[in-house]
């Protein structure tokens, strides 16, 4: 019997010897198939997540941020206890002791799995497992997958502590909102740093890793709420708060940003702008555009915050001026339906999820609001933001023919800005406001470093993103001439050089071409400084014949307003389309002497580790680090930029462009400092331009439509972009100053007649006369001996001199008395012509 149950227990033993020994060689065998092919865990010690890029301002400023993931990295150290506690608490009580998957955990969870018959399926993973699932495996379902994370959790948790794995999962979990790590949620849902976070907000937090999309924090208040004061209890249980303060905790109402309760954290920086969002696009093509919305890049913009504001303002004031003056409605296209008009909070739901601009700050900011009611005489609107319906009266819109009920109907979403006292700024009355058609461009830079200090790329941002300053291809017209007269210069010609003014005829594959003056007007034998003043596009013709369309070319490309320029002659009078960034920065080699500057808007770029990626400014300083200089002596910058011109045509260039703004076709603009520039205005005014500079800043500006067509007859460069120039200038002048353009060495100054080209006495003075500068060691020829033609034929009929647009006098005839550099005075006959002159006549 003995025997018989001794060798019964010996079955039994053998029986679970070999059970184990089989189960064993099972186990092994799972982990050793699901094992083999596994990713490397190794990677995660050298985790870089997917983290914001970010834009500051060169004060330091935060001014806008990019993202595929809101992710900010933030070092477990940086982490407060009690956010690892509440996450802890929530996810994972026993982290600090198991060695990456818990067993209880598990047995317990398939226990309220069978209890429940498959009603309560709850996960067991520990925070390991989460980050092995988040970081090298799939979301699904399954049990291979399972199997797999286990192991993986096994693994690394033998290579990395306990602290560096909580800081993986606390920078990697989503958490809503288009939020990743803790920090980035407590930007988007408490707008907060996590030191200012109270405990009630850390246990919400710790609240969505369960099921971020379904604990919105509006639309699931009280379920979320739970969940919350669930994690508070458990934090209690596990010792790190006390029964009293989670008590206090849990009375705490839920108040997030998405509930209107907190302002949102977007709130505190601009609006995005055309700025802004040029840095992305130049940006992404430079770094590629994963690295640009992943890489967590600190980016220090060029930007001026206040001049920036100054540029989107001035322009809009010329777009929006001349909208008026065409007096035709077209408003927002969009409307409200009256069933959403039947109460305030039906309407103001309405108009809250209209999409129609929202940036605009012209004058005080442009407020969406809803037509509720209209007559001839008045509308009666609700406004988004303001408490009470305003009114809108007729005489408001005076600007527009017919009554209010023609121009508007209920449930029209239109602009309106408050119009307040000069005196005191307080309200007076509702204005109606559209976003104009016509469309422009404007940017201004520092014409040493290449420094964007503005950039304004249509009159709204989110109106219309399309950055027409750096994208949008149009005609400079007449603001490309200062390049063909550079080439002139440079080949030998001078501010004296008189060119004929008469009419050209061209053979052309597409027929005859007679290019004209803007005036239809031929003015002979004119200076080439006046032909610049005055925009004279026959001179500039000729001379692009006399030089050469090569010659010009070259010039352009090597300015890079083009990268390949057509050499036709038209060419010579802007008709090559070029951008508005192209061109400022062309000018800013005008107003520097002639040196070469790449325009940026980006100072700096660093990495995520602090490293700087990319830096604009490569010149160096001289002897900074020497603690011991001389005395007398000082550090210097030493710049190693390429010429481009040379300093003395550069110079003259300029002189002939600050007598545009003098005299010329750009003296509206008036400033406290030299102005230097030149105005374009295309076929039909289809563009109209103006590109201007001081001695440290270049400004631009173009405006049109975006389907080009006639801006009408009155439209000018100088009478549209000019004031745009006016107004911004006069604020870039307080904060940078400007003087004198430099005069470079290696010429003298020589006084003549500006309409003539006549050499005058040393001592002359007069509205006639200026000093131009010509290079040592040439003998420049002055008046009728330095004629030029171009190759074509002269007019019979033309004065030998006249002084153009404005002058009174008949072609031939009266004479005048004038007063010499002398003081005496003489008199002039009537001019001749080329009819007289050869034949004999006056002279």
């Amino acid at each position: 019997m003995t025997r018989a149950f001794l060798s019964f227990l010996g079955g039994i033993f053998s029986f679970l010897v070999l059970g184990l020994f089989f189960t064993a060689l099972t186990v092994g065998g799972v982990i050793w198939m699901y094992a083999r092919d596994l990713p490397s865990h190794e990677q995660l010690a050298n985790y870089s997540p997917p983290t914001i890029s970010r834009i500051y301002s060169g004060e330091g400023r935060l001014i806008d941020e990019f993202a595929q993931e809101r992710r900010l990295f933030t070092p477990i150290d940086d982490i407060p206890e009690m956010v690892r506690a509440a996450f802890i608490s929530a996810e994972d009580r026993n982290f600090y002791e198991h060695q990456g998957f818990d067993p209880l955990a598990m047995v317990s969870a398939l226990r309220d799995f069978v209890v429940s018959r498959g009603q309560n399926l709850r996960g067991a993973s520990t925070i390991t497992q989460q980050v092995m699932k988040n970081f090298l495996l799939s979301g699904d379902r399954t049990g291979e997958r399972k199997i797999r994370e286990i192991i993986l959790a096994y693994r690394v948790e033998q290579t990395l502590t306990k602290d560096q794995i909580l800081e993986l999962y606390l920078n990697e979990i989503y958490l809503g909102q288009n939020s990743y790590g803790v920090v980035a949620a407590a930007q988007s849902y408490f707008n907060k740093t996590l030191d200012e976070l109270t405990l009630a907000e850390m246990a919400f937090l710790a609240a969505l890793p369960q099921a971020p999309s379904q604990y919105h924090p509006v639309r699931a208040r009280e379920r979320v709420t739970e969940r919350r004061n669930w994690i508070l209890g458990q934090m209690v249980e596990n010792g790190y708060v006390s029964a009293e303060e989670a008590t206090e905790a849990a009375a705490q109402p839920l108040e997030t940003v998405q509930s209107g309760d907190i302002p949102p954290f977007r709130e505190a920086m601009p609006p995005r702008d055309y700025f802004t969002d040029e840095i992305r696009r130049q940006l992404s093509s430079s770094f590629g555009e994963a690295e640009f919305f992943t890489g967590g890049l600190s980016i220090r913009a060029t930007v001026h915050p206040e001049l920036q504001v100054s540029a989107a303002h001035a322009l809009q004031r010329a777009l929006e001026r001349f909208d008026r003056s065409q007096g035709r409605w077209r408003g927002t296209g969009e409307t409200i339906d009256a069933e959403n008009l039947a109460s305030e909070e039906l309407w103001r739901a309405a108009l809250s999820r209209v999409q129609i601009a929202r940036d605009i700050t012209l004058d005080g900011p442009w407020l969406p609001a809803v037509v509720l009611e209209v007559s001839a005489d008045s509308a009666q609107l609700g406004i988004e933001g303001q408490p009470e319906t305003g009114a809108l009266a007729r005489a408001d819109i005076n600007w527009l023919p017919g009554s209010v009920s023609d121009t508007l109907s209920v449930g029209d979403v239109v602009h309106v800005r408050a119009i307040t006292a000069d005196s005191d700024g307080s309200f007076q009355r509702w204005s109606l406001r559209q976003v104009p058609e016509v469309q422009g461009g404007f940017m201004a830079m520092d014409v040493n470093t290449g420094r964007v200090i503005a950039m304004q790329g249509g009159f709204s941002y989110q109106h219309s993103v399309f950055n027409r300053a750096t994208q949008a291809l149009r005609q400079p017209g007449s603001a490309f001439k200062p390049f063909v007269y550079a080439a002139a210069l440079d080949s030998g010609f001078t501010p004296a050089t008189i060119v004929i003014d008469a009419p050209i005829e061209l053979e052309t594959a597409q027929g005859i071409w007679r290019p004209t003056n803007a005036s239809n007007q031929y003015y002979g034998p004119t200076p080439v400084r006046t032909g610049i003043e005055m925009s004279r596009n026959l001179m500039t013709v000729r001379l692009a014949q006399e030089v050469g369309m090569d010659v010009v070319a070259g010039y352009a490309e090597r300015f890079g307003v083009y990268d390949r320029m057509q050499p036709f002659l038209a060419n010579s009078l802007g008709a090559q389309e070029t951008t508005l960034f192209r061109m400022v920065a062309a000018y800013a080699m005008f107003a520097n002497g002639g040196e070469r500057v790449e325009p940026t808007l980006v100072d700096r770029v660093q990495d995520r580790w602090g490293r700087t990626v990319y830096r604009h400014d490569q010149r160096r300083c001289v002897e900074c680090a020497e603690p011991n200089l001389p005395a007398g002596q000082g550090p210097w910058i030493a710049s190693e930029r390429q010429r481009v011109m040379d300093p003395i045509t550069a110079y003259q260039l300029t002189s002939m462009m600050e007598g545009v703004v003098t005299r010329g076709t750009a003296s509206g603009i008036n400033l406290s400092v030299p102005i230097a520039g030149k105005t374009g205005t295309t076929n039909d005014s289809r563009d109209v331009w103006f590109v201007g500079y001081s001695s440290n800043i270049v400004a631009g500006c173009y405006i049109g439509y975006d389907r080009p067509r006639p801006l009408g007859r009155a439209a000018s460069g100088g009478g549209m972009c000019g004031p745009v120039f006016q107004e911004f200038m006069r604020e870039a002048i307080v904060e940078f100053g400007g003087t004198r353009f430099a005069v470079p060495p290696g010429g003298r100054f020589i006084r003549i007649d500006r309409y003539s080209g006549a050499r005058l006495a040393d001592d002359a003075s007069g509205p006639d006369v200026v000093a131009e500068y010509f290079r040592d060691g040439a003998e420049p020829v002055f008046g009728i001996d330095a004629l030029i033609d171009g190759g074509f034929a002269m007019g019979m009929n033309l004065p030998v001199f006249n002084r153009g647009e404005g002058d009174e006098s008949e072609i031939g005839t009266g004479d005048r008395q004038v007063t010499t550099s002398s003081g005496e005075t003489t008199v002039i006959p009537g001019q001749a012509t080329f009819g007289t002159l050869s034949s004999g006549g006056l002279y």
